[in-house]
């Protein structure tokens, strides 16, 4: 029966197919939570646990007795850091620079369901982050890959770069051996990050990490955080483009997980100027649509700000009267950054004064502030 799983997860496009017990990871609830404890999830609610069905997967579904872990390379073609020597550039996290992977792997597995439940006689449920499920430990359980000091699953064969994917099921199938952590006393994803969101290595405070910042947060990114933000306007793939296991990765190679050009390393100041049907229209099919214009132009304009290029400044001033107050706060910061003080001045003498969100009101104190600060310094 594996043989035949293997087979055909080939043929629908899985790299890695492998079997865990449903109860592999029974360290999982303790390290839940006192992760969210320590308040670490930021403001995910949706991670807490009160009944224990994301550590414990029969307490998500009592009757299963295996769980078939799947894993979809979509290694980049090219160095995904790249596009950070641009700043008048975007830098888009490979995940999303192409179809939703959501998409792209539900209909397989589906599909792969049916054929496990056909040839076992037997029930099965397919998840693809779509259910409290904690994939990475239980990919590690079943052996694709190990969670790496930055918490993210590193496999030795396609190294940071696998879409994960389950499939519950009634079926008792032979469990295949858990990966041991082969991260020895390297550090190389911890030292790479821009905001310092690992507190020790195997812990992550999603409250300092940049895809959490850009795509989760749906509140103002804290001002300490912007300038390590970049020109990072959707996700960050530092901590995974650096693990030395990529050398042994092999790249994407279907089509349908190919990167959209347009995707990768797009101008700022095209980017800056969608309206809410533009965006819709532009990021159809990706999983940037889901974020809204409103968040991710909030983000286009923080890496506008940390461009330094004052040409672009003309492209934040008209966002000033923007609906959104997330966008307004931004522009207002961004300016802050590329303007000088007269300029800036004028700007709040007639925006200030009409402004009734207390965010963008107070960032055009501070930035202010920070202005006559450092031309006093000058």
């Amino acid at each position: 029966m594996k043989a035949a799983l293997r087979e055909r997860g080939a043929a629908l496009g899985f790299d890695l197919v492998r079997v865990a017990a449903p109860d592999a990871i029974p360290e999982a609830p303790e390290r839940l939570r006192a992760w969210l404890e320590a308040g670490r999830h930021g403001s995910m609610g949706w991670m807490a646990d009160p009944d224990g069905r994301r550590a414990a997967p029969r307490n998500l579904w009592p009757e299963v007795r295996s769980i078939v872990m799947v894993g979809v390379n979509y290694g980049p073609e090219s160095d995904p850091l790249a596009p950070l020597a641009q700043p008048d550039r975007g830098t888009i996290s490979v995940y999303a620079q192409g179809r939703d992977y959501h998409d792209v792997i539900k209909g397989r597995l589906k599909e792969f369901a049916g054929f496990l439940a056909s040839r076992a006689e037997a029930d099965v449920k397919v998840f693809v982050d779509t259910a409290p499920v904690m994939e990475k430990p239980l990919a590690q359980a079943a052996g694709l890959g190990w969670q790496g000091k930055h918490t993210v699953l590193v496999s030795r064969e396609f190294g940071n770069w696998l879409f994960l994917g389950a499939i519950f099921t009634t079926a008792a199938l032979p469990v295949d051996p858990p990966e041991r952590d082969r991260c020895g006393s390297c550090r190389r994803c911890l030292d790479a990050c821009p905001t310092r969101a690992f507190p020790a290595p195997y812990q992550l405070d999603a409250r300092r990490c940049i895809s959490y910042l850009t795509i989760e947060s749906k509140d103002h990114v804290p001002a300490d955080l912007r300038e390590g933000i970049g020109n990072r306007i959707f996700g960050c793939d530092d901590c995974l483009a650096v693990c030395p296991w990529n050398k042994f990765a092999v790249t994407g190679r279907e089509a349908r997980l190919a990167a959209r050009e347009d995707l990768i390393a797009p101008p700022l100041a095209e980017l800056v100027r969608l309206d809410d049907a533009a965006f819709r229209k532009r990021f159809a099919g990706t999983p940037i649509k889901r974020t809204g214009r409103d968040r991710f132009v909030r983000n286009v304009l923080i890496a506008i700000g940390n461009s330094r290029d004052r040409r672009l400044a003309k492209e934040a001033i008209p966002l000033l009267e923007d609906p959104s107050p997330l966008v307004r706060a931004m522009a207002v910061w961004a300016l802050s950054r590329l303007l000088d003080g007269r300029s800036f001045s004028g700007l709040a003498a007639r925006h200030a004064a009409q402004e009734t969100d207390t965010n963008v009101l107070g960032e055009w104190q501070e930035g202010a502030a920070r202005l006559a600060e450092t031309e006093h310094a000058a």
